[in-house]
């Protein structure tokens, strides 16, 4: 028996040298997305080996994607074979992936998908695919932006957005799903969604029909440069994956991130991992095999207000470390990401289910477009989902609810049902006939700078803002503001408040630069998300640029992306009795202040913190 054991010990031990570990993250996946570009060059046995050492040995990877397709690159077979079974000898998972463009650096140029020739092209790339995958991801780009003379023709007299919809649709059905497992019936398509979700329905991108067409979703969380040409908001890194999830009936597949913004600071990266992570991404995409190889390490990275004792330390990242008995000198942003991810996955594992304010997005719709990432920038959870939601005691609708036409009586029902509704000043301007109803308030298109918010306190610059118009005693002004307010002749809403039979209608006024919010003092933002926090255990007290990310099981995070450190208060809006760090255990109270004005009494319990520039904290509350 003894020699049995000992043998079986020795073909374990030989079995476990053989198969060489992998990334073994416990609460999401690590992966990889290599273009095709990269995946050509690995036909190069050498190339492909001192590569992957360069990123295996500062990054642990679970799951490795092979891109067959871009800008008219198809990758061939033997190739292909010769790369997926270099990553399945070392562990990882290996799934594929395809770039529907024909120049990426011509402004995306796309496929033409009512040209024949094109058509073709589509469906021999999705059968290449499947011939060697049994899963594989579409890239950003599936979409089109092509305007031919065939494409004019085929539109007819339908709009840019209706044609390419359907459009968009066949071409998924027809071109890809259907041939891919006509080749291979186990295959999986993943359709990948980018950032800019507000604009897809105008390049055919079909967030209502796509999720049933593919078998997944995946996300694109770059955020990068806020003041990059998207403007893209750092929030958002958290607020799509939760949309998309929703959306697709929790086939959210992961987030993906890129090296865009590392350049601004290794924060600005580590954030846009991070918030992937800490909204229940299910695997966090690292794009790309390229970027992990060739953006160097640099102390331009290190940010001034890095001190030792923010979140992210760029110092201790790009230090010599110690893996598998070896000492390993860090070269590239590779280094970075495989330290945010291992932290995040410890922190992950505590989190129940993300939860926020509901707020009401039809599909396709414009109008205000990305608002929901601007206020999720100053503290209010956000949960976008394309149905008004029932059962909750607040929704929050934008413009993007105005083309439902049972508006009102959707809101009139929520109303009677007891709770709220906070309507914005761009769906009052765009449907006053809606909410005429239940409150006779409209804008008229004027406009009016304010810089004094009287008691609430003042902004450091004026803001434009839409006028709300109301009848006097009919409805009230909550924040009011003005230039000045105090000791001044004129004032107007900032947010407002109308009862209607058991419930009550706010207007939230929200300035035409929607980076104006951050501009609000931290007076008008607490009454602001204390008037929108009924659903929520918790809410925030401070500047703007805090993120706020609760969860079901009682924990949550806050997180700073100011340049500087801040003072902030979570509240409860029932009991709270204390707040315990998860990472150090240390015990905040919270303290009932007993103040009390003129205007109102506050007896809410709040625990206090300063948090550091670029920095979270993550708390269990009782």
């Amino acid at each position: 028996m003894r020699k049995v054991f000992a043998l079986l010990s020795v073909m374990l031990m030989a079995w476990s040298l053989s198969v060489p570990s992998w990334g073994g993250h416990k609460n999401f996946k690590v992966s990889v997305y290599v273009r095709a570009y990269e995946v050509d060059k690995m036909k190069d046995t050498q190339w492909l080996e001192s590569t992957w050492k360069t990123i295996s040995d500062q990054l642990d990877v679970d799951k490795i994607y092979l891109e067959t397709h871009r800008d008219l690159l198809l990758v061939d077979d033997a190739t292909l074979e010769k790369a997926k079974k270099f990553f399945l000898s070392k562990g990882l998972e290996v799934a594929g992936g395809i770039t529907y463009t024909i120049n990426e650096a011509n402004d995306f140029e796309t496929f033409s998908y009512s040209d024949p020739e094109h058509r073709k092209k589509v469906r021999e790339i999705a059968e290449h695919t499947a011939k060697h995958f049994d899963e594989f991801l579409l890239d950003d780009f599936f979409f089109t932006s092509s305007k031919t003379d065939v494409e004019i023709a085929a539109k007819g007299d339908r709009s840019w957005t209706e044609y390419r919809l359907a459009l968009m649709n066949e071409a998924g059905r027809n071109l890809v799903v259907g041939p891919a497992k006509a080749v291979n019936p186990k295959v999986k398509v993943i359709i990948k969604y980018p950032n800019w979700y507000d604009h897809f329905q105008g390049l055919g991108f079909n967030l209502e029909d796509g999720p049933k067409i593919f078998d997944g979703v995946w996300t694109g969380t770059e955020t990068r440069d806020p003041a990059g040409n998207q403007h893209l908001q750092n929030y958002l890194s958290y607020n799509v994956m939760r949309y998309f999830e929703n959306i697709s009936g929790g086939r959210n597949g992961g987030g993906w991130v890129d090296s865009g913004g590392i350049y601004n600071s290794m924060d600005r990266y580590a954030e846009q991992l991070f918030l992937t992570a800490i909204a229940k991404g299910r695997d966090v995409m690292l794009f790309a095999y390229n970027q992990l190889l060739d953006v160097l390490l640099n102390p331009m990275f290190r940010a001034p207000w890095q001190d030792g004792t923010t979140s992210w330390n760029y110092d201790s990242m790009t230090a010599p470390f110690t893996k598998g008995g070896k000492t390993v000198t860090p070269t590239t942003m590779a280094r970075i990401a495989d330290v945010v991810l291992r932290d995040a996955d410890e922190l992950v594992g505590k989190l129940g289910n993300p939860v926020g304010i509901h707020s009401y997005k039809v599909f396709h719709a414009t109008g205000e477009e990305f608002l929901q990432n601007y206020l999720g920038m100053i503290g209010l959870p956000m949960d976008i989902y394309p149905t008004f939601s029932e059962g909750r005691k607040t929704v929050l609708l934008t413009r993007q609810a105005a083309t439902d036409p049972d508006l009102t009586a959707k809101i009139e029902k929520q109303l009677k049902g007891g709770g709220n509704v906070v309507i914005t000043t761009g769906l009052l301007q765009a449907v006053p006939e809606k909410i005429a109803p239940i409150c006779e308030l409209r804008t008229d298109g004027l406009k009016a700078l304010v810089n004094d918010f009287g008691r609430h306190g003042k902004s450091e610059k004026d803001i434009l803002i839409p006028q709300v118009l109301y009848l006097t005693n009919d409805s009230w002004e909550v924040v009011s503001a003005g230039k000045p307010l105090t000791g001044g002749v004129s004032g107007y809403p900032i947010l407002h408040r109308a009862t209607y039979s058991k419930g009550r209608l706010y207007v939230l006024t929200v300035p035409d630069d929607f980076g104006c919010l951050y501009d609000y003092p931290a007076g008008a933002l607490n009454e602001i998300r204390k008037a929108m926090s009924s659903d929520l255990d918790l809410y925030l007290e401070g500047p703007s640029k805090v993120g706020l990310f609760l969860y079901d099981n009682k924990t949550v995070i806050v997180e700073n992306f100011n340049d500087t450190p801040v003072d902030i208060k979570l509240v409860g809006t029932g009991s709270l009795s204390s707040l315990t760090d998860l990472k150090t255990g240390e015990v905040i109270p919270a303290e009932v202040a007993q103040s009390q004005s003129f205007w109102y009494r506050d007896t809410s319990p709040k625990a206090s913190m300063t948090l550091k520039p670029h920095s979270y904290r993550a708390f269990r509350y009782e």
